[in-house]
C-alpha cells in the first residue's frame, strides 16, 4: 500500500502519523495480558448472574460482562501510550474525530448490506447448513430477543457504542500501529484483521469479521486516526442489529 497523494480526495481525512512506537512483541504482550485478565473478569461477573449465556442473563448483565472485559483492554492501550508515546491516546494512537470521518457511516452500512452478502453467497452455496442466515444471525438474534425497553438501550450501548470504541483503540490503534511500523502497511492491515476475526471465536462469523477488519484497518491506515474506523464499526454493528430486528 502507498500513502494517498497530496491531491487525493482522502487528504481531508488524513492527519500526522501517530506517535506511539510500541514493538510488535510489546503490543502483543499487552493485548494478551489484557485479554486473559478480561476473560477472567468476564467469567467472574457472568457467574454472578446465575446464567450460563449472555442471552439468558439479559442486557444488564451483558453490559456488566462487557465492561469487565473492556477495562483491561483500555488499561493496556493506556499503558502502551505511556510507555512508548506521549501518554495521549489522541497523539499516540489517533483517537480523534473530524467531520470527514462521517464517511465511515455509509462505509459501515455498505459493508454490512453489500460486502457481507457477496462474501457469504459462495460459502452458502457450498456449505448451506454451516453458513445459513439463521446461524449467521444467531448470536445477535439471541441477544436482541431478550431485550426490551431499557434492555434495548443497554444492548445498543454495548454493541454499537462501547465495542467499536474499545476494539478500534486496541486492534487498529495499538496493534495495527505496532505491526505497520515494524513490517508494512498492507501486512499490518491484513494480520490485525485476521487476529481480530479469530479472537472472536465465532467460526461461522470469522469470514465476515475478517472482511470488516480489513475495512476498518484500511480506514485507520488512510486517515491515520481512529475516528473514521470507529464510525464505520458503529454503523456496521447498528445495521446488523436492525437487520436482525427486521427478520
Amino acid at each position: 500500500m502507498s500513502a494517498p497523494s497530496s491531491n487525493s480526495p482522502w487528504r481531508a481525512l488524513r492527519t500526522v502519523d501517530v506517535r506511539a512506537d510500541l514493538s510488535v512483541s510489546e503490543a502483543a504482550f499487552l493485548w494478551l495480558g489484557a485479554w486473559v485478565l478480561g476473560q477472567f473478569l468476564s467469567v467472574a461477573v457472568m457467574s454472578l448472574s446465575g446464567h450460563t449465556t449472555l442471552a439468558a442473563a439479559g442486557p444488564a448483565w451483558l453490559l456488566a460482562v462487557a465492561l469487565a472485559g473492556w477495562a483491561p483492554m483500555v488499561a493496556a492501550v493506556t499503558m502502551g501510550s505511556r510507555k512508548s508515546g506521549t501518554g495521549s491516546l489522541v497523539r499516540d494512537f489517533g483517537f480523534s474525530f473530524r467531520p470527514a470521518d462521517l464517511w465511515g457511516i455509509p462505509v459501515g452500512v455498505g459493508t454490512q448490506l453489500l460486502l457481507l452478502p457477496l462474501l457469504y453467497w459462495p460459502l452458502k452455496a457450498v456449505w448451506p447448513h454451516t453458513f445459513s442466515q439463521a446461524r449467521l444471525e444467531q448470536r445477535a438474534h439471541d441477544l436482541s430477543a431478550h431485550a426490551s425497553g431499557v434492555g434495548k438501550v443497554l444492548l445498543f450501548l454495548v454493541v454499537v457504542i462501547g465495542a467499536p470504541i474499545v476494539e478500534e483503540l486496541v486492534y487498529r490503534g495499538m496493534l495495527q500501529t505496532a505491526v505497520t511500523r515494524r513490517l508494512s502497511d498492507a501486512l499490518g492491515v491484513v494480520l490485525v484483521a485476521a487476529w481480530f476475526a479469530i479472537v472472536h471465536f465465532q467460526p461461522v462469523e470469522t469470514p465476515g469479521l475478517f472482511v470488516i477488519g480489513l475495512v476498518l484497518g484500511t480506514c485507520a491506515w488512510y486517515s491515520r486516526r481512529l475516528g473514521m474506523g470507529m464510525l464505520t464499526h458503529m454503523a456496521f454493528n447498528a445495521t446488523g442489529l436492525v437487520l436482525v430486528a427486521m427478520a
